[in-house]
């Protein structure tokens, strides 16, 4: 280990994880080092969401957050499993809706509509093309988007 590197521990999709990071090494180099490449470096500027994880329950660009600022905190990925079959029902609206084409973009809205949803179960398309506006989608399948992101919503209520 280079005198550089530096120890870090947090949770990862609820386990804990001990690494050596670079002090420029970024969220984005160290997950797909860890084997995980959901959250994908596209603009390399934190403007267009396909790195997007969670850190402590916020949403991050993953390109521009320091893997080092990770040390201590609760990390949460696209890879995180949920229930039976490993979906919730942000992904399972976003497969019925078909709101994905290339899905290079789909783990950052998936991550960003979880967050909406729990903050407010009950978004008008407005709120959600508001909350949504920092990510984007290059093959334009916003239509499917904005649908997925109102049926979960439906299937959350549903199931409270």
């Amino acid at each position: 280990m280079s005198t550089a590197q530096r120890i870090i521990r947090f949770t990862l999709n609820g386990e804990a994880i001990a690494a050596s990071v670079a002090p420029h090494e970024n969220v984005v180099e160290l997950l797909q080092r860890l084997g995980l490449h959901g959250a994908r470096e596209s603009c390399g500027q934190g403007l267009c969401g396909c790195c997007t994880v969670r850190v402590d329950g916020l949403a991050v660009s993953g390109c521009l957050y320091f893997a080092v600022q990770l040390d201590a905190t609760c990390v949460d990925t696209i890879e995180q499993p949920f229930g039976e079959d490993g979906l919730d029902e942000v992904q399972q609206a976003f497969a019925q809706c078909g709101a994905f084409q290339c899905g290079f973009c789909t783990p950052g809205f998936v991550l960003m509509s979880r967050e909406l949803l729990a903050a407010n179960p009950e978004p008008s398309e407005d709120e959600i093309r508001h909350y949504l506006s920092g990510n984007l989608c290059r093959c334009a399948a916003y239509p499917e988007i904005i649908r997925a992101v109102q049926l979960a919503a439906r299937m959350r209520r549903a199931r409270s």
